[in-house]
C-alpha cells in the first residue's frame, strides 16, 4: 500500500485535510464554525427548534468519513474512484457558491467551494496526465458464452 502517482497524493492530501477538519468540527465545533465564517452562538442562546449543533456533528462525521475513504483509495490506487469524484467536486463547488451568492452562507463559505473545486481540477489534470503517458492497454478477449477459449 503506497502511493504511486500525482493524482493519488491529490486524493490523498485531500483525505488527510477531510479527516482534520471532520475531526475538529466534532472536537471544538465552535472553531470549525468560525473559520468558516459563521456565528457561534452558544447552546444556551440557542432556541429549542436550533439543530445547528447536530448538523455540525453530522457533517463532521460525513468529512471524517469521506476522508477516509480517499486515503484508502489513494493507498490502494482505485483509480476508479478518483474519476468518481471529479465531477461531484465541481458539483460541490457549485453547490457552496450559490449558498453564498443566494446569501445563504456566509462569504466564508466560498473558501470549502473552492478548496473542493481546487481538489477535483487538480485530480482531473492528473488523472489526464497519467492517461497521456500509460502505454496503451490491449483488451483481454472476453469468454463468449457457450464458447471456449481453448483453439482446437
Amino acid at each position: 500500500m503506497k502511493i504511486r502517482d500525482a493524482s493519488g497524493w491529490t486524493m490523498f492530501i485531500f483525505g488527510i485535510i477531510a479527516i482534520l477538519l471532520g475531526m475538529l468540527g466534532l472536537i471544538r465545533p465552535e472553531i470549525l464554525l468560525s473559520i468558516l465564517g459563521f456565528e457561534v452562538v452558544e447552546q444556551a442562546g440557542r432556541g429549542a427548534g436550533d439543530y445547528t449543533p447536530v448538523f455540525i456533528t453530522a457533517s463532521s462525521m460525513a468529512s471524517l468519513n469521506m476522508g477516509v475513504y480517499y486515503v484508502l483509495a489513494a493507498l490502494n490506487d482505485v483509480k476508479i474512484f478518483y474519476r468518481w469524484t471529479v465531477p461531484f467536486r465541481g458539483l460541490t463547488f457549485l453547490a457552496f457558491t450559490t449558498s453564498v451568492i443566494a446569501g445563504i452562507a456566509p462569504a466564508g463559505f466560498l473558501g470549502v467551494g473552492i478548496w473542493e473545486l481546487a481538489g477535483g481540477v487538480s485530480t482531473g489534470l492528473a488523472l489526464y496526465s497519467e492517461g497521456k503517458k500509460a502505454p496503451m492497454e490491449i483488451p483481454s478477449e472476453k469468454p463468449v458464452r457457450g464458447k471456449s477459449r481453448i483453439k482446437r
